[in-house]
């Protein structure tokens, strides 16, 4: 038998998305950086909180703990260190969660932050992947303490997973990062098809996520580092000549940060 979750975006802030699973009227969501969103979901659909999964400690992904846990006192599991206030459980690399009745892996992948986590469930179908603010749809995330080499080895165990594998970033930052990636691998079709597609959900105001990685690997520069027309295009910018894929991806992570 198929284990399947119901999994649906929780808008809040700008650009930000609170996944909420459920089964039947059971419920976790992943990183809530605000608490009113997720309460007027849950009322909205009868459900109840069980737990809530922390990616990492910026605020706008657990700002919402204090007032979800007053309200509905539930787990509340994130990486260890005590930068997060209102954890109930810390988790670390290879601790696995019975998540409903699907089990997530744990996987520290630092580079946005240094203690960033994933969450990777194999046993759904099809595989899951919460990520944070680690790979977003045609990018990833910026480094803000983490060093370019673990950012670039964190989305290499990414890589590593299961094509098939739904992936679900926490940002809607897809029609961005993929101007970027035009800007990179210049006028692939594969990107140019992403944008096209992307371009009328955001007209629909529908998201452009999850996304599976197997078409990540068609039109995210970040996931193309050994592509001879994107280590070309890195070195015309820098004006050096890079010969390893890490180096072409710390080069280009500058890049973004100046596009």
């Amino acid at each position: 038998m198929e284990k399947r979750l119901n999994i649906t975006p929780i808008p809040a802030f700008r650009d930000n998305y609170i996944w909420c699973l459920s089964q039947n009227k059971s419920a976790w969501v992943v990183d809530p950086g605000d608490a009113g969103p997720v309460i007027a979901h849950l009322k909205e659909h009868a459900l109840t909180l069980e737990s809530i999964l922390i990616t990492h400690h910026h605020p706008d992904h657990t700002g919402g703990i204090r007032a979800l846990s007053a309200a509905c006192q539930p787990r509340v599991l994130g990486p260890k260190g005590s930068r997060i206030q209102g954890l109930t459980e810390t988790v670390a690399e290879g601790d696995t969660l019975a998540l409903l009745d699907v089990t997530f892996l744990v996987m520290e992948v630092p580079g946005h932050t240094l203690d960033h986590l994933a969450f990777f469930a194999s046993d759904h179908s099809p595989p899951l992947l919460f990520c944070g603010d680690t790979l977003f749809s045609a990018g990833c995330g910026r480094l803000f303490e983490g060093s370019a080499e673990q950012m670039f080895e964190s989305l290499q165990r990414i890589a590593d997973l299961p094509g098939e594998t739904l992936v679900f970033p926490t940002h809607e930052y897809t029609l961005a990062n993929l101007a970027f990636a035009q800007a990179v691998a210049g006028n692939l079709p594969a990107i140019d098809a992403r944008l096209t597609a992307c371009r009328q959900l955001r007209e629909q105001q529908q998201p452009t996520l999850p996304v599976t990685l197997s078409a990540e690997f068609s039109y995210n520069p970040f996931l193309m580092t050994d592509n001879s027309q994107i280590q070309a295009s890195v070195n015309q910018y820098t004006g050096l000549h890079l010969s390893h894929a890490s180096e072409t991806f710390a080069a280009m992570r500058r890049w973004k940060d100046e596009f």
